[in-house]
């Protein structure tokens, strides 16, 4: 069992909550009242970024101390939205979200994960006919491993979960969201997520 604390109770929060919380885990949510995000951060192991990835920045830089040491799992992108509330464009161009919150947060080990689908095959990755395909990127080989860990408590194949290296590495994919808008607008908002065919 691990402790979790999971930082915004939105779709992909609400739905990582309740699938880590099937699976054994210890989690805690940390709403919007002051103050909640530095408790729930200081009592676990594993802290997972679902706030939304344009103030992601601020929020996790102010919890410097909290996070020292711990694991930071960030599912987020950021993005600048068009006018129909879709993602039009990166907020951090030639970087990525995960880069800038490392670089803010060095006492920190900084995962990325899960920013290459729609929420809902977050935590049910079989629902595809196709097989997903989960990426990690970070520079601590142990983080990693044990976001591994969750993954597969999260109904993920080893086979499925690709480490692309170092955490600049992230800046691939969080690249790929730009593909998410064209696909809801071609096909609806139903669940997929970007796989590579081998």
């Amino acid at each position: 069992m691990t402790t979790i604390a999971v930082l915004g109770n939105g779709r992909v929060g609400a739905n990582l909550t309740a699938a880590l919380t099937r699976a054994g885990h210890q989690v805690t949510v940390a709403d919007r009242s002051p103050g909640a995000a530095a408790d729930a951060a200081k009592a676990a192991e594993v802290v997972i970024n679902a706030t939304p990835g344009a103030g992601s920045l601020e929020r996790l830089a102010a919890l410097r101390e909290e996070l020292r040491g711990k694991i930071l799992v960030d599912v987020s992108n950021a993005t600048v939205d068009g006018p129909d509330g879709l993602p039009a464009e990166l907020l951090h161009p030639g970087s990525s979200l995960a880069e800038q919150i490392q670089e803010a947060l060095p006492d920190t080990r900084v995962v990325k994960t899960l920013n290459t689908m729609l929420y809902p095959v977050m935590t049910a990755p079989s629902v595809l006919t196709q097989a997903p395909e989960a990426f990690l990127s970070g520079e601590d080989p142990q983080a990693k491993r044990a976001v591994r860990d969750l993954l597969t408590d999260l109904g993920w194949r080893t086979e499925w979960i690709t480490d692309l290296g170092g955490i600049r590495t992230a800046r691939a994919t969080e690249a790929a969201i730009l593909f998410v808008p064209h696909v809801i607008r071609s096909t609806g908002f139903a669940p997929f997520a970007i796989s590579i065919a081998r």
